[in-house]
């Protein structure tokens, strides 16, 4: 019988830049760890690559300038810069918004940017959600200037995490940049005709609202940088979306072309090992933290890409369903041969019907992706490359 279930392993690699062979890399990477650490490779092992390396190697990288060229051109100003434009619901975040910031400010003269309360759209907390009940505020129709906003709430807006008031932070990337306050995106009409939609699981709810009340020109975060501007990189997709600052003057790109990576790495991991891989690139995974309260999931998508075997959604059974309700009067041995079997018949019918009771359909690739991104961190591990190995075994494997 199996003794073990899912394993996940990190797998350390050298570190990838632009321009190296991220393919043979990663394979020479899997083969060394498992010749060295004396564990087999087998049919069916997943292999999940993390999108930075995908993106580093690809050079997939924009200039704050090559930013502000493409936003100017997208709303129709190109050559010079927009009289005005809003930014509505970006999250609070040094990584993933303020070089983005610093980019777009430098396309208009004047920025408004209409931030969420009393979070963003990833649970980033402005200040204690308790201080709307205690002030007598309604999240849903009431809005603010910055004035009216300090009038009230003050300048208890420290991030708990990171210790930086974003108000303030955000105003001092550029002089240009004024800050105000609503949960209702069309606020930002009272400011500018121009907007730019910032918010990234919402983004066309958002963008839908504003072109129903009227705006002229509305546009996401989505739609700039789809294309290369002046050799930069681009996401055809995504976008601006899923990056990452990566100096104080570019940004990498979420990466692209990641459908033909994943069927190279699959073929050369045949060619290098002889096993069949299912393999995925990942990004952030789709977790909340329970103490703060902050979704990790900023990135588009959780994986950008993966192999066919990956899709879908998982088709189990809940054990203690089945050994509470319907094998209650079996115990030990009979009760765990009963259970393989009834998972066996599931397996064969391709079909979970009600043994699935509470099981939340979510897709394989996300759960991978997720458990991936857990595994490999985003510090300093050096394990940009996981091996999961049993994730499609179950109690009646053998």
């Amino acid at each position: 019988m199996q003794y073990t279930g899912v394993c996940a392993r990190g797998i350390v690699t050298p570190i990838f830049q632009y321009g190296d062979d991220a393919i043979s890399m990663i394979c020479d990477s899997v083969n060394n760890a498992a010749s060295h650490e004396g564990f087999k490779l087998n049919d069916g092992d997943i292999l999940a690559v993390t999108e930075t390396v995908v993106g580093r190697t690809q050079g997939n990288y924009a200039t704050c300038s090559q930013i502000a060229s493409d936003v100017r051109s997208k709303f129709g100003s190109e050559g010079k810069n927009l009289e005005s434009l809003g930014l509505v619901f970006p999250i609070l975040s040094r990584n993933r918004f303020w070089i983005l910031l610093k980019a777009i400010a430098l396309s208009s003269d004047k920025i408004y940017i209409q931030l969420s309360y009393p979070s963003d759209e990833v649970g980033n907390a402005l200040f204690d959600p308790e201080m709307l009940e205690t002030l007598n505020v309604n999240p849903y129709s009431d809005n603010f200037d910055e004035k009216s906003f300090r009038d009230i709430f003050g300048y208890e807006t420290i991030h708990r995490f990171t210790g930086i008031d974003y108000v303030e932070f955000y105003k001092s990337v550029n002089s240009n940049i004024e800050i105000v306050f609503s949960n209702d995106p069309r606020n930002i009409l009272k400011y500018t005709d121009n907007v730019l939609c910032c918010d990234i699981h919402t983004r066309f709810r958002t963008k839908s609202l504003l072109e129903k009340a009227g705006a002229p020109k509305v546009l996401g975060l989505h739609d700039i940088m789809t294309s290369s501007v002046d050799g930069s990189g681009y996401n055809h997709k995504y976008g601006l979306l899923g990056s990452n600052t990566a100096t104080e003057e570019k940004v990498k790109l979420f990466p692209r072309d990641c459908e033909a990576f994943i069927a190279n790495l699959q073929k050369a991991l045949k060619d290098k090992t002889g096993k069949h891989f299912e393999v995925m690139v990942y990004g952030d995974g789709g977790f909340k933290d329970p103490v703060g309260g902050i979704w990790e999931l900023a990135d588009p998508v959780i994986s950008p890409a993966y192999t066919p075997g990956l899709g879908g959604t998982p088709k189990e059974l809940k054990i203690k369903y089945i050994a509470d309700a319907e094998l209650a009067r079996l115990s030990g041995e009979a009760l765990a041969q009963a259970v393989r079997e009834r998972i066996r018949i599931k397996d064969r019918e391709n079909s979970v019907q009600q043994g699935a009771l509470g099981t939340t359909p979510r897709m394989i690739s996300d759960l991978l992706g997720s458990l991936c991104d857990l595994i490999s961190g985003s510090g300093d591990r050096g394990t940009p490359v996981v091996l999961i190995q049993n994730y499609f075994s179950n109690y009646a494997s053998e």
